[in-house]
């Protein structure tokens, strides 16, 4: 260890490092290379919490966990693992990926959340420039109480940092009017698998910028993002609407969402849920307060095993009038196709709003149920197979619940830039979320045992591929399985190894997703 020191006293240039050999790839062999690198923030060798994340389905630890303190540090970590012929590195947020996607098996692991603090908001009001480690809750935070400003997209769960979800999409209800978070930046800084930091924009590396977006931390590190910014509501009409029938359901969801009325609410999603008195899959999931509970005798005594729940937000100001507000509720609720009798309402303020899922988080963790494991299975399902699949999935096989949320909600595509990297159904304007979030205690508690929710979702995939359903997965995981990869980009396959050639040619990048093996060789 001494010689390390000694090699490296006199100047700490990664590019003059010598290569590492396999010898020395764990934590007493990497010290010195780090004390070489001189970084700002710190290096810990105590890796285990940085080997799991939210699913509980894996753990991985890396050799070390990187906490930087600038851009200039991600970069001199991702100069050194190019030194190393197998050495990978992932960022890492609140680690709230399901299947490992965010470790770094025997690599390194980059806390981003200690990076330099930003949170700025433009002078104009049009837009915000933010860390890539800042969690979404401390943008809204900020934005709102300081500037009266907001983001215009969300994802249900704040508590995500703005590179996490970039690196995907970030969608909720917002999405069907400004399209999911990846459309509405501006400008990125993104530190590549080469180890170099660009700024990039639509019009300025714009490669680079389409690539990240939505690119599952293949091509580059997030570091900042510039975000746009309109002026907040102070308060919002949240309503819910229950339906007995899935296709009066899917037919007031897309007229809301594809501009058929006239006036529309500002948050449009919808979920599934088990048809009768079980506390977390029934009836009780459709309340908006305990003290109002579910009436089951305002749906027909003909229903099926599940029912149908549009969620609905409605923003406003304070100076609007109450009947005002009122009116334009009953206006646009008053066409839809819901089993009269059954709408519940509450007013919160904006901010109460879009931290909602913070509430069942507080709960989840006082129970015991946020630390079970969470096999979860996220869908993009074209609209031409939507029925279909509610008839084999939902009422069929998850006729009983799972234990959580099953989020069921029309998309636009014309709301997406193909040019960036996420994957869609490949037909069709609308397109639905299905998202099966599974909330259950751990096994033997649970409905099912770890093995049996993966072993579900393996079999719904089964089924939409067997029945030739137009579907992707969104937050997708294939795991070494280099065929069902190539499938799951299709077309975009091509583009996709492109990418990953000119911005991280050695495979450093995001090895958790198992996409691309270290050192692969791109195609000629």
């Amino acid at each position: 260890m001494i010689a390390y020191i000694e090699r490296f006293v006199h100047g700490n240039d990664v590019e003059s490092m010598p290569e590492l050999d396999s010898t020395e790839e764990d934590g007493a062999g990497l010290l010195p290379l780090f004390k070489g690198l001189e970084l700002q923030g710190t290096v810990d060798f105590d890796t285990a919490a940085g080997g799991k994340d939210f699913g509980g389905l894996q753990s991985s630890k890396p050799l070390a966990m990187i906490r930087p303190a600038s851009v200039d540090d991600v970069a001199r970590v991702i100069k050194l693992a190019s030194r190393s012929s197998h050495l990978t590195v992932a960022a890492q947020g609140n680690r709230h990926s399901i299947n490992g996607q965010a470790m770094a098996h025997q690599g390194l692991a980059i806390d981003m959340k200690t990076l330099e603090p930003r949170i700025q908001v433009d002078p104009s009001g049009a837009h915000v420039d933010v860390s890539g480690g800042a969690l979404w809750e401390e943008v809204l935070k900020r934005c709102v109480s300081d500037h009266g400003l907001a983001p215009r997209s969300w994802t249900d769960y704040l508590d995500l940092t703005v590179g996490g979800t970039l690196s995907n999409a970030g969608v909720s209800g917002q999405a069907f009017r400004y399209g999911p978070q990846t459309e509405n930046v501006t400008e990125l800084e993104v530190v590549t698998g080469n180890g170099d930091v660009f700024v990039c924009s639509p019009k300025q590396n714009s490669e680079l910028f389409f690539s990240v977006l939505g690119g599952l931390g293949q091509f580059g590190i997030i570091t900042r993002a510039r975000i746009l910014l309109q002026p907040s509501p102070d308060m919002v009409r949240w309503i819910r609407l229950v339906y007995s029938e899935f296709s009066d359901f899917t037919a007031d969801a897309e007229f809301l969402v594809s501009g058929g009325a006239n006036d529309s609410f500002d948050y449009v999603e919808g979920f599934t849920f088990v048809n009768s008195e079980d506390p977390v899959n029934g009836w009780p999931s459709a309340q908006l307060h305990p003290d109002h509970p579910f009436d089951r005798t305002h749906v027909p005594p003909t229903d099926g095993p599940v029912l149908y729940c549009l969620e609905l937000a409605l923003h406003y100001s304070n100076h609007h009038r109450r009947s005002a507000v009122d009116k334009r509720v009953e206006r646009m609720a008053g066409a839809l196709r819901y089993c009269r009798g059954s709408r519940v309402e509450a007013e919160v303020s904006y901010v109460e709003f879009l931290l909602r899922v913070k509430r069942a988080e507080e709960e989840a963790k006082a129970n015991g149920m946020w630390d079970g494991p969470h096999a979860w299975l996220n869908l993009f399902v074209s609209k031409a197979h939507i029925a279909h699949f509610d008839a084999v999935v939902f009422k069929n096989i998850l006729k009983h619940g799972i234990g959580g949320p099953m989020l069921l909600y029309p998309l636009l595509r014309s709301k997406w830039d193909s040019r960036k990297s996420v994957v869609l159904p490949t037909e069709g304007e609308i397109f639905y979320l299905v998202a099966l979030l599974r909330f259950s205690f751990p096994y033997p508690k649970g409905l099912l045992s770890v093995d049996e929710m993966i072993s579900q979702n393996q079999e719904i995939v089964e089924i939409c591929k067997r029945k030739g359903f137009d579907f992707k997965l969104y937050l997708p995981y294939y795991g070494d399985n280099k065929e069902a990869w190539r499938q799951h980009f299709g077309n975009q396959w091509t583009r996709f190894q492109q990418r990953k050639a000119i911005f991280d040619p050695r495979a450093i990048l995001a090895p958790g997703l198992k996409i691309f093996s270290r050192n692969w060789q791109p195609p000629s």
